[in-house]
């Protein structure tokens, strides 16, 4: 029968969500062709939302090639109870290999393990787990954000006043980005940050809690943020605000988001506006889809595999202001791709 995504789609981090319909199971794996499931803790912003739709794409190419018997996508309200749920529901359906976007580095671990011990395997990725038996396909999120952060206290001079916006709250990247930042900030004791917030790394979200803390402070120099598009929230608040704001934006850290990009090129034109975008790839979703396909067909890649970010700069702006506006800039990655650069892979790279 035909898998219909599960998609439980939310426009916010407080969305509503789709049941599973009573009885709806994959097609019957095969020896040949297994069923590969992605259990996705988040839906409520763009980049998770490009992610799903990367993995997707890898897997309705792998089922129309006759490589799969089916797929599940499940995605969640970014509760690790739910997370917990989704995972049990997916040993049941016997699944031959989960990617798992997770809640809680720790808090999923458990149920991880039963669905190993079921013969299934779990490959997390993004926000990853620690269960021993996993695969990781991670960032290196502690080193592109120590490099990011390095680079905007540098071009405000060493000094001045910052907004430090967050992520998801309570997951792997946001304490790791978060700690990266800590770290860069220690360096610079005349660098004062001001106001810290969460963004959920959504426009929205970051939008509206940068607007709410702007009152408050001092003259704003710079934002340090997470991605996912944060940035163009974070943007868009201090538009909105204005004053001396209107004629000096303050540096804000870039994650990809292509509304930010196309902001920047504006201000950039306008009146040489510099910045950064750094950012982790949401077509990762494809490489965990087609990692996860190895993995059930016998490859055995190192425990953990260290995936590549995306830069803009001043230099390749223009490279990238054309894209569509509400996407992250993001290569796909194909089956060839993950043999190449993750099958064959020393631990770690």
């Amino acid at each position: 029968m035909r898998l219909k995504t599960l998609s439980r789609a939310c426009a916010t981090a407080c969305a509503t969500f789709a049941l599973v319909a009573a009885g709806a199971l994959p097609a019957l794996a095969t020896p040949d062709k297994p069923v590969i499931a992605l259990a996705n803790a988040y839906f409520g912003n763009s980049w998770r939302h490009q992610m799903v739709d990367a993995f997707k794409e890898a897997a309705e190419k792998a089922k129309a090639d006759g490589r799969i018997a089916d797929y599940i996508i499940l995605n969640g309200d970014g509760t690790v109870a739910q997370q917990n749920s989704q995972i049990a529901e997916l040993i049941l359906k016997k699944v031959d290999a989960i990617a798992v976007d997770a809640a809680s580095e720790t808090a999923v671990n458990g149920i991880i393990e039963k669905a190993c011990k079921a013969g299934i395997k779990v490959v997390s990725f993004d926000s990853i787990a620690s269960a021993p038996c996993n695969w990781q396909l991670n960032f290196d999120f502690k080193g592109y954000k120590r490099e990011q952060a390095e680079w905007v206290l540098k071009k405000i001079g060493g000094k001045g006043n910052v907004i430090v916006v967050r992520g998801v709250k309570g997951s792997a990247p946001d304490a790791d980005m978060y700690g990266a930042q800590e770290a860069v900030l220690k360096k610079y004791p005349d660098v004062k940050v001001v106001a810290t917030v969460y963004g959920q790394a959504t426009a929205s979200v970051a939008q509206s809690a940068v607007a709410n803390a702007l009152p408050s402070l001092p003259h704003v120099d710079a934002v340090l943020g997470q991605g996912g598009s944060d940035d163009t929230g974070i943007a868009q608040a201090f538009d909105q605000y204005g004053g001396d704001y209107a004629k000096k934006m303050p540096v804000i850290e870039g994650g990809g988001s292509s509304n930010f990009i196309q902001w920047w090129a504006k201000q950039k034109d306008a009146n040489g506006y510099s910045t950064i975008s750094m950012n982790t790839t949401p077509g990762i979703g494809g490489a965990a889809f087609w990692l996860a396909y190895e993995l059930v067909k016998g490859a055995n890649p190192p425990k953990l595999m260290i995936m590549p970010v995306a830069t803009v700069t001043d230099e390749n702006l223009k490279d990238y202001q054309s894209l569509p506006a509400g996407v992250i800039v993001s290569p796909s990655y194909s089956q060839q791709w993950v043999q190449d650069n993750l099958l064959k892979a020393k631990a770690g790279n």
